[in-house]
């Protein structure tokens, strides 16, 4: 049985399990003589029913793979299967393939025989496992109506139970976010068993094309790449959209009619939600020519289609919204009564917006700008299809320049083997990129905290 068909009535289960307790709390006296109410009883049964089968049947859909290659490759037909390597791995995919239905053909007769293995043992773990999964939801169910009596407090069983979820939802971006670290350190360890820190982080040399295995740390000086990212992000993306974010925020929050700031709002934030790579396809096709013409006229000969003011350009109008939805929310929380006060004293609204609003909220806007600043050196579909994969230390907006994430795409297409000092390379970059996003969202953060404090 297919896994949503059993999950399905898994579901009907726990639904019918609902009824039945619900219905025998009833029975026993009403919710009257309840230290809970029937539904509650019912919900504590269904949880029962779902919880223990559902985990089982994840649990069983994540192994089952592997156990069915297993009872396969006991079959004497799979003696003839070359030693480990990709052959063997591709016959058996073409065997799973044939098997599961997504395939009509094979290249190899030892693939079709196989299939038939394959069938066969995946039809009796599908019963195995449907046998299993209501068997158990079923135990947990009758289990669950044993339980139902006027003593029993199911309420406080269910809130445990949905407690637990949410914990459980709530670890789910922690343990994320430790996996990450974990593949992260462990991968960038091993390349800096290859080459030392200090030569990955303050060299001024990167060519991963042309690494000599005797000193490999020679050709990934990793400097260019975060000066290129600093400078596209960080630099001219900041540059257009500080300026243009905060004004508009200005204008809309303090100078703008009401019906103005209910079309204008909406029209700004639909740039929140254009995909990046519309964003990378305007600024390769029509930014970056124009950007060329731009310094070939200002006197540039050597201006780039792959130049840093292209990709910096398009990133900044893309953090528009951003940096105008934080700095708007930031002077809507000043107190109205110190705008007041200071046009009462005869204060201009300009002045009053320089001279007491701006003070007032620079802590939320300054939070703001730099989870702005994070979000753009992270970008990597503009800069991927904007700026050029050739790594400079230049503060020439017309010439090509690279930036990490742009250079962690290149490092992990190919066909190079995953040990290699080329490939290890994106892990000790997303590492030290990991490492400056948390310091910018810690600060950011901790702008924001002292924000709330004083207004909240």
């Amino acid at each position: 049985m297919k896994g949503s068909t059993l999950v399905i009535l898994v579901v009907g289960l726990a639904v019918l399990f609902w009824q039945v307790a619900r219905a025998r709390a009833y029975q026993f006296g009403g919710s009257g003589k309840f230290g809970s109410l029937p539904a509650q009883h019912g919900w504590f049964a269904a949880l029962w029913v779902l919880l223990p089968s559902l985990a089982f049947l994840a649990a069983w859909q994540i192994n089952a793979p592997g156990m069915v290659t297993d009872a396969v490759l006991r079959d004497p037909a799979a003696a003839a299967l070359p030693p480990t390597g990709l052959t063997r791995a591709s016959l058996l995919a073409e065997a799973r393939a044939l098997a599961n239905g997504t395939a009509t053909g094979a290249f190899h007769g030892l693939a079709r025989d196989l299939a038939r293995r394959y069938a066969t043992v995946q039809v009796r773990f599908n019963w195995i496992a449907t046998a299993a999964t209501l068997g158990l939801a079923l135990s947990a169910g009758f289990a669950a109506l044993a339980k139902v009596h006027s003593g029993f407090r199911a309420r406080s069983q269910v809130e445990r139970l949905v407690t637990l979820l949410l914990l459980g939802a709530s670890l789910v971006a922690i343990l994320t976010t430790a996996g990450i670290l974990a593949s992260l350190f462990w991968e960038s360890g091993r390349f800096f068993s290859l080459v030392s820190p200090g030569q990955f982080l303050l060299g001024t040399h990167w060519s991963p094309q042309s690494i000599d295995p005797a000193a490999p740390g020679d050709s990934l000086g990793s400097l260019p790449l975060f000066w290129g990212t600093f400078f596209i992000g960080a630099g001219i993306a900041m540059a257009v959209a500080v300026p243009l974010g905060l004004l508009s925020a200005i204008y809309l929050s303090q100078y703008a009619a009401s019906t103005t700031r209910r079309v204008l709002k909406p029209a700004l934030e639909v740039l929140a939600g254009v995909p990046t790579v519309v964003y990378g396809y305007f600024a390769a096709l029509t930014v970056a020519p124009a950007v060329r013409h731009l310094g070939m006229a200002l006197g540039y000969a050597d201006a780039s289609g792959e130049s840093a003011l292209a990709a910096g350009l398009v990133m900044g109008i893309m953090i528009v919204p951003f940096i105008s939805s934080v700095s708007d929310d930031s002077l809507a929380a000043v107190p109205s009564a110190m705008r007041e006060a200071s046009l009462a004293l005869g204060a201009t609204p300009a002045e009053t917006v320089r001279h007491v609003l701006l003070p007032a909220a620079l802590p939320g806007i300054a939070g703001g700008i730099m989870l702005a600043v994070s979000r753009a050196i992270g970008e990597t579909m503009i800069v991927v299809m904007a700026a050029s994969g050739v790594a400079t230390l230049t503060a020439n907006p017309f010439a090509s320049t690279s930036t990490v994430t742009r250079q962690i795409v290149d490092l992990l297409t190919g066909e190079q083997t995953f040990d290699s000092p080329k490939t290890l390379a994106a892990f000790a970059l997303g590492l030290a990129l990991f490492g400056v996003t948390l310091c910018l969202n810690l600060a950011a953060l901790g702008l924001v905290r002292r924000y709330r404090e004083r207004y909240d």
